[in-house]
């Protein structure tokens, strides 16, 4: 989740919700053969002995003409808790979602993927730390290998420091 940050935390638990055409498409670039062997549905793990967060990953790429719709879910196993796109309102100490609030989406949305010859990369969307609701920026790195995609991701913290760790997909 894909230089990976939390690609990959894409990449990190995560489940997979269904891409429709109200989000904006993911820029693919890429040759159409290399760009149609990401498309599909992929899950895997992920894990950081930097941050200590470990997961399932799962993300959703779908073609539309010249671009996809790309989401991911990752719910680090420590807390069982799907990660959140970053809100100003997730600072340090803001209160959980309560009973008469909407939840708030689980889905991260894939920012920008690049395909050549057999490598990706990637950034997410911004997302919100599990523990401190500071946002963290995520890029991602790997290797398309038939059905499956290996490779790394960093994450940028607030601070400017940056934590990486390993991320892994299967096609289903």
């Amino acid at each position: 989740m894909f230089r990976s940050t939390m690609v990959l935390p894409l990449l990190l638990p995560l489940s997979v919700v269904a891409c429709g055409a109200s989000h904006p498409p993911v820029p693919l670039v890429g040759t159409a053969a290399e760009v149609s062997s990401l498309i599909g549905e992929w899950s895997g793990d992920y894990s950081s002995a930097e941050s200590g967060r470990a997961g399932s990953i799962q993300f959703t790429l779908r073609a539309a003409g010249d671009s996809a719709f790309g989401d991911v879910v990752m719910v680090p196993s420590a807390t069982g808790v799907p990660l959140t796109p970053w809100r100003s309102a997730d600072a340090p100490g803001a209160q959980p979602t309560g009973a008469n609030q909407a939840p708030q989406s689980t889905v991260l949305k894939i920012r920008f993927v690049q395909v050549e010859q057999g490598h990706v990369s990637g950034t997410l969307d911004p997302y919100a730390d599990p523990r401190t609701g500071a946002r963290l920026l995520t890029t991602f790195t790997g290797e398309v290998r038939g059905k499956s995609i290996t490779g790394s991701y960093t994450t940028r913290l607030p601070s400017g420091e940056t934590q990486t760790g390993r991320w892994s997909v299967e096609r289903r």
